[in-house]
Protein backbone atom coordinates (compact mmCIF):
# COMPACT_ATOMS: atom_id res chain seq x y z
CA UNK A 1 0.00 0.00 0.00
CA UNK A 2 1.37 3.23 -1.04
CA UNK A 3 1.65 6.38 1.62
CA UNK A 4 1.62 9.81 0.87
CA UNK A 5 4.25 12.37 2.22
CA UNK A 6 4.76 15.95 2.17
CA UNK A 7 7.66 18.72 2.11
CA UNK A 8 6.25 22.19 3.73
CA UNK A 9 7.94 23.42 0.14
CA UNK A 10 4.45 21.45 -1.41
CA UNK A 11 6.30 18.38 -3.13
CA UNK A 12 4.90 15.22 -2.51
CA UNK A 13 6.53 12.00 -2.26
CA UNK A 14 4.43 8.71 -2.94
CA UNK A 15 5.85 5.96 -1.20
CA UNK A 16 5.39 2.41 -2.30
CA UNK A 17 8.49 -0.03 -0.93
CA UNK A 18 11.41 1.51 -1.75
CA UNK A 19 10.34 3.40 -4.49
CA UNK A 20 8.84 6.98 -4.73
CA UNK A 21 7.20 9.37 -7.10
CA UNK A 22 7.79 12.73 -6.69
CA UNK A 23 4.89 15.39 -7.82
CA UNK A 24 3.54 18.63 -6.75
CA UNK A 25 0.51 19.54 -4.41
CA UNK A 26 -2.79 19.81 -5.24
CA UNK A 27 -2.41 23.00 -3.03
CA UNK A 28 0.79 24.11 -5.18
CA UNK A 29 -1.03 23.48 -8.38
CA UNK A 30 -4.32 26.02 -7.58
CA UNK A 31 -1.89 28.33 -6.48
CA UNK A 32 0.69 28.24 -9.75
CA UNK A 33 -2.44 28.48 -12.10
CA UNK A 34 -2.19 26.93 -15.44
CA UNK A 35 1.03 25.12 -16.13
CA UNK A 36 2.34 25.49 -19.27
CA UNK A 37 5.86 23.50 -18.19
CA UNK A 38 7.90 21.13 -16.52
CA UNK A 39 11.79 20.73 -16.41
CA UNK A 40 12.33 17.50 -15.01
CA UNK A 41 15.57 15.31 -14.03
CA UNK A 42 16.80 12.99 -16.25
CA UNK A 43 16.88 8.63 -15.57
CA UNK A 44 20.21 8.08 -13.31
CA UNK A 45 20.16 12.15 -12.01
CA UNK A 46 20.66 11.16 -7.91
CA UNK A 47 18.47 13.68 -5.80
CA UNK A 48 19.33 14.78 -2.46
CA UNK A 49 16.42 15.79 0.23
CA UNK A 50 15.77 19.65 0.18
CA UNK A 51 18.02 20.44 -3.42
CA UNK A 52 16.44 21.90 -6.39
CA UNK A 53 15.91 18.72 -9.07
CA UNK A 54 13.99 20.72 -11.65
CA UNK A 55 11.48 23.44 -12.06
CA UNK A 56 7.59 24.00 -13.15
CA UNK A 57 6.16 27.15 -15.10
CA UNK A 58 2.17 28.61 -15.23
CA UNK A 59 1.05 31.55 -16.93
CA UNK A 60 0.80 33.18 -13.22
CA UNK A 61 4.66 32.05 -12.20
CA UNK A 62 7.55 29.51 -12.57
CA UNK A 63 9.09 27.77 -9.35
CA UNK A 64 11.21 25.48 -8.53
CA UNK A 65 11.04 21.85 -7.16
CA UNK A 66 12.78 20.57 -4.72
CA UNK A 67 13.17 17.24 -4.05
CA UNK A 68 11.24 15.72 -0.76
CA UNK A 69 13.85 12.77 -0.44
CA UNK A 70 17.12 11.48 -1.69
CA UNK A 71 17.21 8.72 -4.27
CA UNK A 72 17.81 7.86 -7.65
CA UNK A 73 15.54 8.62 -10.72
CA UNK A 74 14.56 5.47 -12.63
CA UNK A 75 11.50 7.20 -14.79
CA UNK A 76 10.39 10.50 -15.19
CA UNK A 77 6.71 11.14 -16.59
CA UNK A 78 7.15 11.75 -19.88
CA UNK A 79 3.57 12.93 -20.64
CA UNK A 80 4.61 15.97 -18.83
CA UNK A 81 6.79 16.88 -21.68
CA UNK A 82 3.70 17.13 -24.09
CA UNK A 83 0.74 17.47 -21.71
CA UNK A 84 2.44 19.56 -18.16
CA UNK A 85 -1.75 20.65 -17.99
CA UNK A 86 -2.15 17.25 -16.62
CA UNK A 87 -0.93 18.52 -13.27
CA UNK A 88 -3.91 20.98 -13.38
CA UNK A 89 -6.26 18.35 -13.87
CA UNK A 90 -5.02 15.96 -11.32
CA UNK A 91 -1.64 16.83 -9.55
CA UNK A 92 -1.54 13.64 -6.78
CA UNK A 93 -1.79 11.61 -9.65
CA UNK A 94 0.55 13.12 -12.18
CA UNK A 95 3.98 12.16 -10.71
CA UNK A 96 6.99 14.21 -12.01
CA UNK A 97 9.86 11.77 -10.96
CA UNK A 98 9.97 8.14 -9.69
CA UNK A 99 13.31 7.35 -7.72
CA UNK A 100 14.71 4.23 -6.15
CA UNK A 101 14.91 5.81 -2.18
CA UNK A 102 17.91 5.95 -0.93
CA UNK A 103 17.32 6.35 2.71
CA UNK A 104 14.21 5.68 3.90
CA UNK A 105 14.55 7.63 7.38
CA UNK A 106 14.35 10.88 5.70
CA UNK A 107 10.52 10.43 5.26
CA UNK A 108 10.66 11.21 9.19
CA UNK A 109 11.55 14.71 8.24
CA UNK A 110 7.92 15.22 6.04
CA UNK A 111 4.63 15.85 7.02
CA UNK A 112 1.16 13.66 7.23
CA UNK A 113 -1.58 14.97 5.21
CA UNK A 114 -3.30 16.66 8.24
CA UNK A 115 0.11 18.16 9.26
CA UNK A 116 0.34 19.56 5.64
CA UNK A 117 -3.26 20.62 5.39
CA UNK A 118 -2.63 22.85 8.69
CA UNK A 119 0.59 23.99 7.16
CA UNK A 120 -1.39 25.32 4.35
CA UNK A 121 -4.27 26.91 6.38
CA UNK A 122 -1.41 28.97 8.10
CA UNK A 123 0.49 29.80 4.93
CA UNK A 124 -3.03 32.42 4.28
Amino acid sequence: MSKFYYAPTHEYVKVDGNIGYIGITDYAQHQLGNVVYVDMPEEGDELTAGEEFGAIESVKAASDLFAPVSGTVVEVNSQLEDEPGLINKDAMNNWIAKIELSDLSELDNLLDEAAYKTHCENEH
